[in-house]
């Protein structure tokens, strides 16, 4: 059984800028109405996709501000906390929760060599100090430091308020971790929805994506859960119909700030985006297979 009621496509959401630099808060509550709108069911912030990298923590306060105030308790809200002190993810995780958040995300300190104890003690000292759910980010495609199952599932023993999981890699991975976490957590999957209908029939809870395709997914994640033949069916061919987009975009997270977020852009009618540096400059020729990918879509209202 579920730990709790959060389930479905949860998008992370892009960071747009304005052309000087500071966050563009109509895009930014544009792209959470367009979600919405389209069936999101809930609504995350400041993953990769976010550029979390490359944002102060003023101005993830600010987003997280903006887009808390946008989603109005309309949706749930799931905040990611990628300070890379325990004070600053304490810090952060309960301005969050002070904003709005209904669970957040800790996300691993990104510095190699550290020995796994030290990440589970790292975690376990924010989660005592949450206010409401906790999740990990778990990625070894593209986070430099993550966690084994045995260490995931130590976590959870120790700090059960640790019971939710953004858990990412390729289907072998996922069905491995399904399996040995036994059902401790509730999982969600990443990498752009690329296994949805797998890893929905592994017991995953839903997915966190980012919203090229929010429509599409949220169709598709609907007819997955009603689960008879003809709405798997219907799934299917949905997936099918986006995939090679989705495989476009993920070549890499830069490849994806360069050519998924325009795809966004295009869809939900929002104007230039203004990437921040540094960043990949998109080129004409990727510029145009994206156009090609987006063009048969109708546009994200």
């Amino acid at each position: 059984m579920p730990h709790h009621p959060y389930k479905g496509i949860f998008p992370i959401l892009y960071t747009f800028f304005n052309k000087d630099g500071s966050i563009d808060r109509d895009a930014m509550k544009r792209q959470v109405d367009v979600c919405i709108n389209a069936g999101a069911h809930g609504i995350a912030i400041l993953g990769i996709v976010g550029e979390f990298d490359k944002l102060d923590v003023n101005e993830k306060c600010r987003i997280t501000e903006i887009v808390a105030e946008a989603v109005a308790g309309r949706v749930p809200l799931a905040v990611t906390v990628s300070e890379p002190s325990v004070p600053g993810q304490i810090e952060f995780m309960k301005a969050a929760e002070g904003m709005g958040a209904d669970w957040t995300i800790l996300q691993p300190p990104q510095l190699k060599g550290i020995p796994e104890i030290e990440i589970i003690r790292f975690f376990g000292a924010v989660a005592e100090q949450a206010g409401k759910p906790v999740a990990l980010q778990n990625n070894p495609v593209n986070l430099n430091v993550w966690l084994s199952n045995d260490g995931l599932k130590t976590v959870n023993r120790n700090h059960p308020n640790v019971n939710l999981l953004k858990g990412e890699g390729p289907i072998p991975v996922v069905q491995k971790l399904m399996e040995e976490t036994d059902g401790v957590f509730d999982v969600f999957t990443g990498l752009g929805g690329r296994e949805l209908t797998l890893t929905h029939a592994l017991g995953c809870v839903g997915c966190i994506p980012a919203p090229d395709c929010i429509d599409i997914q949220c169709r598709m994640f609907e007819l997955l859960d009603a689960g008879d033949a003809a709405s798997l069916e219907a799934a299917e061919n949905l997936h099918r119909s986006i995939l090679p987009m989705i495989q476009f975009a993920l070549h890499s997270p830069a490849h994806m700030l360069a050519y998924g977020k325009q795809m966004f852009a295009w869809r939900a009618g929002i104007g230039q985006v203004h990437p921040r540096a540094p960043a990949l400059t998109a080129d004409a020729y990727n510029l145009g297979v994206a156009k090609a990918f987006i063009d048969p879509l109708a546009p994200l209202a």
